[in-house]
């Protein structure tokens, strides 16, 4: 069976969070690569999130997870990089729907209110074990989206 690699990183806001999720993931027999060792409040979290982008369009690692205090920062800065597709989720569902509708590689979490280490396990689980782009209309959509960040739907 082959290892999934996996991404992770937070800026200062999700230190705590982060820390709980790669135990939990390297628990889980998860090979997971660290991309912000170190944090301080002055931390900008773009650097962290073209880490982790890196690292997937590298193959280095399989998916990618961010962490900041809302999660949106970080999602649009992933999804200014070509071939990243990050959505901010905050539950389950939205894990699901993310990976099997619209193919995203990376998710972020919260570390703000209401976010537990609980549920953002449940997220990540849900994330993980969700297959891409389950169905041909899904697979026509995102391949649209490339479209889009090529430059070459409708003229753009």
């Amino acid at each position: 069976m082959i290892k999934l690699k996996i991404a992770i990183a937070s800026d200062h806001r999700g230190v705590e969070l982060k820390k709980e999720l790669l135990a939990y993931l390297l628990s889980k027999g998860y090979e997971v690569k660290d991309c912000s060792e170190v944090n301080t409040p002055d931390d900008d979290y773009p650097d962290f999130v073209v880490q982790v982008c890196q690292s997937i369009l590298k193959k280095e690692s399989d998916l990618g997870i961010l962490i900041c205090r809302t999660g949106i920062g970080m999602s649009i800065a992933a999804n200014k990089i070509k071939g990243i597709y990050c959505g901010r989720v905050v539950n389950e569902n939205e894990a699901q729907l993310a990976r099997e509708d619209n193919g995203v590689n990376v998710i972020t979490i919260d570390s703000w209110e209401g976010m537990t280490p609980e549920l953002a396990k449940k997220i990540i689980e849900t994330f993980i074990n969700t297959p891409p782009l389950s169905h041909d209309r899904h697979l026509r959509r995102f391949n649209k989206i490339i479209k889009i960040e090529n430059g070459a739907y409708n003229d753009l």
